[in-house]
């Protein structure tokens, strides 16, 4: 049976990225596109795809009027929010990327899904999915940890929703953490943000990186580091396919990609 599929954000790097993907899927055809940027554009010249099946809209109606099994959301924190609630209300499965969301927002989310599923996945790489469970059966063996996570200069909010799931995996995997001995920072800020069991995590942002992220840790006469590396935004698509395809056999809200992966 073929997924119909629509993609939000579909001007953007990351929808371009997808709406190829789903276009290359034998089992998926792209219906649909939203992005008011390109309001009326050919799909072809906004998605990098075959010329001529649709236009991109500038609203979330043409989901419904194309009969849209799937979407797939990677826009900003305050649309997408308005977008699950479009899609849950239409019975629409929702597959969203976008970052920022709050434990009030799942609430939120969870409440409004009924008839229709979502996935909210921070990182849809597999590499960095399978990087987050390591640290997280690391963590009971080391004492300190620290997380660097490295990101592209368009990337608007820090730390990433990637970092901060790590650290809540590692924070709920051990309670053993030793306290941050700096008792003063000469510039503010040098030690990163406390995260999750005040495990630090530092952000940086700059040109020529795409999505990248370091957990180090460290016991007594050793350390540990755990890196992975996203080169290309080619790499979160096969994440991206798989929840397309997974998200209508999980009831309700699911957070993370690794449920799927039955990890």
């Amino acid at each position: 049976m073929t997924i119909r599929v629509g993609v939000l954000g579909a001007g953007g790097r990351m929808g371009q990225a997808v709406c190829q993907a789903v276009s290359g899927a034998s089992d998926m055809a792209l219906v649909a596109a939203v992005d008011p940027g390109f309001d009326g554009i050919d799909i072809g010249e906004v998605g990098g795809v075959e010329a001529g099946a649709f236009t991109v809209s500038g609203t979330n109606d043409v989901l419904v009027a194309a009969d849209v099994g799937v979407v797939i959301d990677f826009t900003h924190i305050e649309s997408a929010r308005e977008n699950i609630a479009f899609a849950a209300a239409n019975g629409i499965h929702t597959v969203v990327g976008t970052s920022g969301f709050t434990e009030a927002d799942h609430e939120t989310i969870a409440q409004q899904l009924e008839g229709a599923n979502c996935l909210l996945a921070p990182n849809f790489a597999i590499g960095a999915v399978l990087m987050m469970r390591f640290a997280a059966l690391a963590s009971p063996y080391f004492e300190t940890a620290e997380i660097i996570e490295l990101h592209h200069d368009a990337k608007i909010d820090s730390p990433s929703g990637t970092a901060v799931s790590t650290a809540e995996m590692m924070a709920a995997a051990s309670s053993s953490w030793a306290d941050d001995p700096t008792k003063a920072e000469t510039i503010p800020g040098a030690r990163g943000a406390s995260g999750p069991a005040g495990i630090p995590i530092h952000s940086v942002r700059m040109r020529g990186m795409v999505a990248h992220q370091e957990v180090l840790f460290g016991t007594t006469g050793q350390s540990l580091t755990m890196r992975h590396d996203s080169y290309d935004r080619s790499s979160f698509m096969p994440g991206v396919l798989l929840g397309v395809r997974k998200v209508g056999d999980y009831p309700g809200l699911t957070v993370g990609l690794d449920k799927y992966l039955d990890l």
